[in-house]
């Protein structure tokens, strides 16, 4: 499994998007099954707000498999709380923390991402580095 963030969301979906071309490449050469949590796909669709034709190719997407939204529960609530205060200082967002957590939970270390500066630091367990694609 690869967890996927907003941002790659966004730019597979929105052709003008700076990492368009980037995400559709390595998006086409990802061959394990991709999920993200529901705090990434309400972001991705407050970027698209302008583009209700992207965020309707981002839910067709959802329908068809291309991705999977991978759960989260009360008992994904500390560990969320934890990493926002452990990484305050990046100021770290839902949407990161909620993915952090997912990954810890889901023994899951690969990350497709353009937020490269923030997940490069970010550490699964307190220990583990991510892969980060593209």
């Amino acid at each position: 499994m690869i967890l996927v963030d907003a941002g790659p969301l966004v730019a597979l979906v929105d052709a003008g998007d700076q990492y368009h071309e980037d995400c559709l490449l390595a998006f086409q050469q990802i061959r394990e099954p991709i999920g993200t949590v529901w705090p990434a796909m309400v972001e991705a669709m407050y970027f698209l707000s302008d583009l209700p034709m992207a965020q309707d190719r981002l839910w067709q997407m959802l329908e068809d498999g291309g991705y999977q939204i991978l759960g989260l529960g009360q008992q994904d609530i500390p560990r969320i709380r934890a990493l926002m205060r452990k990484y305050a200082d990046r100021q770290m967002g839902l949407v990161d923390a909620a993915l952090v957590a997912v990954a810890e939970r889901d023994h899951i270390d690969t990350i497709f991402t353009v937020d490269r500066k923030d997940f490069s630091v970010y550490r699964f367990h307190g220990r583990g580095r991510f892969k980060i694609i593209p």
